[in-house]
């Protein structure tokens, strides 16, 4: 028995210093992984509305007058130029893909065009829903309309249709579910 407590006193111990040095390490961290996040997500903003000069983020009761509860957006953005005028919106929100949550900004100008859409995290299968990282798929939402439901092709010919990943069913309808949660958003409360 004594031997038993030595050893359990000893994995305490050890336990006891890693959880510690844990708890150190992300207080020193959490700081510079925030501003990290923080200049990633402004530059994805910059990439989405090239043209904007500043942006304002609406507050939390603003967001919810706009947004529903069970919305999937985290946060909206106002893009405004140098004169001050509103130029667009970028649109910070989630959505539920294969291997988990996938996170993205969805830019929308003031005439009712997507500007672009940027994958800021996602835990998609590599080489198939990762995919969604991939130019020919972020490049096939440019300058689709906002006005209408977007849909997926194989090879997309029409106005609502962007490309479908091949052998990603899922990524791509949980892309297309969110990015259309958005648009309707957009439509019932910010487009003219």
């Amino acid at each position: 028995m004594n031997e038993t407590v030595k050893l359990g006193l000893i994995l305490l111990i050890i336990s006891a210093v890693a959880g510690g040095l844990l708890a150190l390490t992300n207080s020193v961290t959490y700081k510079k992984i925030a501003m990290a996040e923080e200049l990633a997500n402004e530059q994805a903003k910059q990439r989405l509305l090239g043209e904007a000069e500043s942006f304002v983020t609406l507050d939390d009761s603003k967001l919810k007058d706009i947004a529903s509860s069970d919305s999937n957006i985290i946060e909206i953005s106002e893009g405004y130029d140098s004169g001050s005028n509103l130029i667009g919106y970028v649109f910070k929100a989630t959505t539920k893909g294969f291997g988990g949550d996938i996170q993205f900004m969805l830019g929308i100008s003031t005439d009712g065009k997507i500007t672009g859409i940027e994958i800021l995290g996602h835990e998609e299968s590599p080489g198939l829903g990762a995919n969604i990282e991939k130019d020919y798929f972020k490049d096939s939402f440019v300058g689709k309309n906002a006005k209408g439901e977007l849909t997926s092709s194989k090879e997309p010919a029409k106005d609502n249709e962007i490309q479908a990943l091949t052998s990603a069913t899922i990524t791509t309808n949980a892309m297309l579910k969110g990015v259309n949660g958005i648009l309707e958003v957009y439509n019932s409360k910010l487009s003219n």
